[in-house]
């Protein structure tokens, strides 16, 4: 085996490991009902991001009572921002950088004769340890993390994505592209059928971190995927051909299943829990034929959890485009004011509700521009796109309803786009199946009084002594102290700085020589001035 400069699975889990992030089950579990509800509860049952880990099951069982010598790793790619940061091996603030570096400079991978995935054979898809990810709503295992491997057959570029694959039977796997995501292999599928072919594909079941992460970006598909891996570790990684398809696949891929995809007939395929929320119903998709199924001896299928979000299959993802999308918009269209890209993950998976943050001094004509352009950036993201100052927390839902009561108005802030597809979701007849997007400009278009909460060096005082009592661990949310948005005077500020010494009896006798007599109840002072005080008289 060459040389590399990147880690593989097991390695990538000693990391976890030594970090304190792997969870590792020595007990018997039921891949059918028991493995991805377990995990499950980790991103349903209220735990803080940072404290998931990745589950590493070692004795895993079916509903028949079978027993599987491969182990089967959960949340070990993107759990949370932590362990994706690890399996990347950068810092999180560098993760934009090294996604454009690996895009704009991909690095041809290096071809082996032996290596690790082709050890052993398995005989069917039924060796294999698939989880049931959704008991009670699925019906079969699905791979998740499935890398295929196609290639064009009209210029030979390689493509790598992740798609659901059914087990349908010891011999075939189902394949669902998802459409409304643009997926490579779909144009490959169209051009073999055009050419009256069947399609090879090769599916990938674990694979090195960098491997894992490259397939769940999108790239343009001109560009092998594999090459774009080598671009995110700045060396080539080693592939081996296949043994039944003309395919290249990572050489320390844990299990390879290679086959042809059928051109020619579409099946049934699905229920399936899926990402928006909701058990996406039978469709008719593509199928494999499976032809050779490899595997290392120590080989760990991995597996990640999806369905309803917040979920591994999500971060795993928007770690990865929110870089891109915030230089679509700051780079491609040179909307310099734009300083990050939101994608609201919790419930609506990623592309329904998107956060423009913007700098407060940014025109409104650029305000708008911006969300026309995160309107278009992809046909499936943007039902609903805010923009918002830097002051609002784009994660805190609470923040952004607040941000849209008092800093927009609908009859001037808020505009719909009609004729847009429906994305990712259940799919309504309504409309003619077509959707809208609302654009809203929930940023401050003039400066508005101080946020009612104490001044920061107040709420910190008040945190030590908190800390000092021994009462709960706190998790602070935005606004969490109170900061000027413009309105407000000097000579407010030395008044309130007087309240707090106790001497706020001194501003009083400041307040009998304004009184007036020539204004009603709740007249704003500032709409006044200072011009008719009686003590100007």
């Amino acid at each position: 085996m060459a040389d590399r400069k990147y880690a593989d699975l097991h390695e990538h889990l000693k990391a976890l490991e030594a970090a304190g992030l792997l969870i590792t089950v020595e007990r018997p579990i039921n891949k059918d009902t028991e493995m991805h509800p377990l995990v499950r509860w980790q991103f349903r049952g209220g735990i803080a991001e940072k404290d998931r880990k990745a589950f590493l099951f070692r004795n895993v069982t079916d509903s028949k009572g079978r027993k599987y010598d491969m182990p089967v790793v959960v949340g070990a790619l993107a759990a949370s921002r932590e362990i994706y940061r690890i399996g990347m091996g950068c810092p999180l603030d560098k993760i934009n950088e090294v996604w454009t570096r690996a895009i704009a400079q991909p690095i041809a991978p290096n071809v082996v004769k032996n290596a690790p995935c082709q050890e052993m054979e398995v005989e069917g898809l039924d060796g294999l340890p698939v989880p049931i990810s959704t008991p009670g709503w699925d019906i079969a295992p699905f791979t998740t993390l499935s890398q295929y491997i196609t290639k064009d057959p009209e210029t030979g570029v390689q493509n790598m994505g992740i798609y659901r694959g059914q087990l349908k039977a010891p011999k075939r796997l189902g394949m669902n592209p998802s459409l409304e995501l643009r997926p490579g292999i779909y144009t490959h599928w169209q051009k073999a059928k055009k050419k009256g072919q069947k399609l090879a594909a090769a599916v990938i079941l674990g694979a090195p971190p960098c491997v894992a992460f490259t397939s769940a970006q999108k790239v343009p598909e001109t560009i092998d995927e594999l090459h774009v891996a080598g671009g995110l570790v700045g060396s080539p990684i080693n592939v081996v051909k296949a043994k039944t398809v003309d395919l290249l696949v990572p050489a320390e891929a844990e299990v390879v299943v290679e086959g042809w995809i059928d051109t020619e007939y579409l099946e049934p395929e699905a229920p399936f829990g899926e990402s928006h929320g909701h058990v996406n119903l039978q469709e008719y998709n593509a199928f494999m034929e499976v032809t050779c199924i490899t595997r290392r001896k120590d080989a760990i299928l991995t597996s990640i959890i999806s369905q309803v979000t917040p979920s591994e299959s999500s971060l795993i993802k928007r770690v990865a485009l929110e870089p891109l999308f915030t230089q679509h918009l700051r780079h491609g269209l040179g909307i310099q004011g734009v300083k990050r890209v939101s994608m609201h993950e919790p419930l609506t998976n990623l592309r329904k509700v998107v956060v423009v943050v913007v700098d407060r001094n940014t025109p409104r004509t650029e305000i708008w521009r911006a969300l026309y352009g995160a309107a278009s950036w992809n046909r499936a993201a943007g039902k609903y796109i805010i923009a918002v100052n830097e002051d609002i927390d784009p994660d805190n839902a609470d923040a952004l309803l607040w941000a849209m009561s008092y800093r927009a108005n609908p009859a001037l802030d808020l505009q719909i786009l009609p004729h847009r597809d429906q994305g990712h979701g259940p799919r309504s007849q309504r409309n003619g199946g077509e959707d809208a997007s609302v654009l809203i400009d929930a940023t401050m278009k003039e400066n508005f009084p101080p946020i009612s909460l104490p001044k920061r060096e107040y709420m910190e005082r008040a945190r030590e002594i908190w800390q000092e009592l021994g009462l709960p661990k706190l998790k602070p949310e935005a606004p969490w102290f109170g900061y000027s948005l413009g309105e407000w005077s000097a000579e407010l500020d030395a008044a309130a700085e007087a309240a707090v010494q106790g001497d706020y009896f001194e501003y009083g006798k400041n307040l009998v020589a304004r009184r007036r007599k020539d204004v009603g109840m709740n007249t704003e002072v500032r709409s006044l001035g200072h011009e008719k005080d009686e003590s100007d008289e």
